[in-house]
């Protein structure tokens, strides 16, 4: 009766996972602010784009190809930053020049680390979570990890039912029948995923459904030729890869790269 223990196991893996991934969806859920609330007529700033759409990070990505786009920001192919104008125009564009340091030079990539974790994008974050427009910080990555865990119970149910299975001698029930009880928990944790992927889907890692229905507007509009904010509003959406400078896209290969001094 030693499948009896692998069983209990199995449902024991399973219902921990599916619970932890139910709790994250409702908290997730929970932070969904109602239509009502939120300004269907707002026009996202390139800042508040470029953070629903690739978080801190992309902040930091777009204020440094605006920068070098108005020559106030040299990026080299090599990877280096070196500042041409020393006076920013708003807080994010001050803390990437206080990121290049005193000698106005830099490795791109801990000026933008540095950036992507100054107070005033900070701020932004929290403006556009009072807004209803991004999610909390942690709550898309929890349900994330929620289902991670339920797909890891899943291969265990398997692994645990396939060991019951192969025991060597008489398990005092028929092997079809030992086989249909691990099948319970394995339905639990699928259909537990099958709701995940219907549920949670509509969440992105920073922005709510709110602010995905804001950002596929302002990306619908950037599509095509256009003007200079255009061009930017492109890259706060889609990422470096709509550079269309190959030396300026050179000088983002290196963002990455850890560097050595």
């Amino acid at each position: 009766m030693f499948w009896v223990l692998l069983l209990l196991l199995a449902w024991a893996v399973a219902g921990a996972a599916c619970t932890r991934l139910c709790l994250a969806a409702v908290r997730a859920a929970a932070v969904d602010t109602p239509d009502v609330t939120v300004d269907q007529g707002h026009e996202l700033t390139l800042y508040e784009a470029a953070f629903l759409s690739g978080g801190p990070a992309r902040v930091a990505d777009v204020t440094l190809v605006s920068m070098a786009r108005q020559r106030r920001l040299w990026l080299a192919h090599t990877g280096w930053a070196t500042v041409v104008d020393p006076h920013g125009r708003d807080e994010i564009e001050r803390s990437v020049i206080g990121a290049i340091g005193p000698e106005g030079q830099s490795r791109i990539a801990p000026v933008r680390a540095a950036a992507a974790a100054a107070d005033s994008v900070r701020s932004l974050a929290d403006r556009l979570v009072s807004a209803g427009l991004a999610v909390p910080e942690g709550t898309a990555s929890t349900v994330a990890a929620g289902i991670r865990q339920v797909r890891g119970a899943a291969l265990a149910v398997l692994a645990l039912g396939a060991a019951a299975l192969l025991l060597p001698g008489p398990t005092g029930m028929p092997r079809d029948l030992v086989a249909l009880w691990f099948a319970l928990p394995l339905a639990l944790t699928l259909s537990c995923l099958g709701i995940a992927r219907v549920e949670a889907h509509p969440y992105s890692r920073w922005a709510s459904p709110a602010g995905q229905r804001l950002l596929g507007a302002l990306a619908r509009r950037a599509k095509g030729d256009g003007d200079e904010r255009t061009y930017l509003a492109s890259v706060a959406v889609r990422g470096i890869r709509a550079i269309g400078e190959p030396e300026l896209r050179a000088a983002f290969a290196h963002r990455d790269q850890p560097w050595r001094g």
